[in-house]
C-alpha cells in the first residue's frame, strides 16, 4: 500500500485563495560554500535543494541561481558591509518569485519540508547564509517602459547579469520617503541608457521564529530596501561608469545608505561552470 499524501486536500486548496502571477513576495538568499567544499555544495543545490527544497513548493513559481567569481566578488562595496562580512562572502545567490497574497501559505510549507529534509540528511551543512531573507515586493521600475519582459518573466528571461543592491533608510519613519525617491527620481534616472532593463524592490520580512537555526534572523527590518538590478549584459562591462557609485548619489538624497552593491552572473544549471574562480 502506498503513503497516504492526502491528494483529496489538493483540489480543496487550489479551489480558493489568490492565483495570479504576480511576484508579490521572494526569497533572496546568499550564501558562502566553505573552503574546499564548493564543487560538493554546487552539486547539492543544484541536484537537490534548489527543486526539493524551494521550486517544488506550493506559490514559488519562478527561480534563478548567480554566482559570483572573484574577480565579481572584488568590485563589491561599501568595504565595511553590514550584509557581508567581508564584503565578499556570499559567492552564491538564489532568487525565487512567490505569488502574491500566497507569502503565509509558503511559509508553513517552507519550514516543514526544510525540517524534513533535515531530519532525511538531505541539508548541506559546509556552508553559512550570509544574507537569506523573505521580502514584499514594493515596486519595479522599467527602463523601456511597457516595452520588453515583465517583472513576472525576470527569473526565467536570459539576463546575463544581476547586480544586488541593500540600501537602508535613516529611520523606519523615512523608508517610504527613500522607496519613493528611489522609484520615481533616481531609478528612471539611472535605467536610461543603462544595460539593466529593470530593477525590483522588495523588503525584507522576519523569517519563523520556526526557522532552520543555521539560518539567522532578518537584520534591517522596517529600514532596509533590496534591489536587483536585472542586466542584459556582463556586470563587468559597465561597472565602472554605471554601478560603481550608487552609494554615493544615494547618501546625497539624505534619505539613507546603501550597505552593500554586489554583481553576479548566472550560473550554468548542471554544470560545475565557475566553481573553480570562487576562490
Amino acid at each position: 500500500m502506498g503513503e497516504d499524501t492526502r491528494s483529496a486536500v489538493y483540489a480543496e486548496l487550489a479551489a480558493v485563495g489568490p492565483y495570479g502571477v504576480r511576484p508579490g513576495h521572494a526569497l533572496i538568499t546568499m550564501v558562502e560554500p566553505h573552503p574546499g567544499h564548493e564543487y560538493a555544495y554546487n552539486r547539492w543545490y543544484e541536484d537537490d535543494h534548489y527543486y526539493a527544497g524551494a521550486m517544488a513548493m506550493p506559490w514559488m513559481f519562478a527561480g534563478r541561481r548567480w554566482v559570483a567569481t572573484r574577480d565579481l566578488q572584488l568590485l563589491r562595496y561599501p568595504r565595511k558591509s553590514a550584509v557581508a562580512q567581508p564584503v565578499t562572502a556570499g559567492c552564491y545567490l538564489s532568487t525565487y518569485w512567490i505569488t502574491d497574497g500566497r507569502y503565509d501559505d509558503h511559509m508553513r510549507w517552507t519550514v516543514a519540508i526544510n525540517k524534513r529534509l533535515n531530519r532525511d540528511h538531505r541539508v548541506f551543512r559546509d556552508r553559512t547564509h550570509i544574507f537569506t531573507a523573505f521580502h514584499d515586493h514594493a515596486a519595479t521600475v522599467y527602463r523601456d517602459g511597457d516595452r520588453g519582459p515583465r517583472d513576472i518573466h525576470a527569473l526565467d528571461h536570459p539576463y546575463t547579469g544581476l547586480v544586488v543592491q541593500v540600501v537602508e533608510a535613516d529611520s523606519p519613519g523615512r523608508r517610504g520617503e527613500l522607496l519613493a525617491w528611489l522609484r520615481d527620481d533616481h531609478l528612471p534616472r539611472r535605467l536610461g541608457g543603462s544595460p539593466a532593463a529593470m530593477v525590483t524592490i522588495f523588503m525584507p520580512t522576519p523569517l519563523p521564529l520556526d526557522r532552520m537555526t543555521y539560518v539567522k534572523q532578518v537584520d534591517g527590518v522596517g529600514t532596509r530596501l533590496t534591489l536587483l538590478w536585472f542586466l542584459q549584459q556582463d556586470p563587468r562591462d559597465h561597472w565602472g561608469d554605471r554601478f560603481a557609485d550608487l552609494d554615493r548619489e544615494v547618501a546625497s538624497s539624505g534619505l539613507g545608505d546603501v550597505q552593500f552593491v554586489a554583481p553576479f552572473i548566472p550560473t550554468v544549471p548542471g554544470t560545475d561552470r565557475y566553481v573553480s574562480d570562487l576562490r
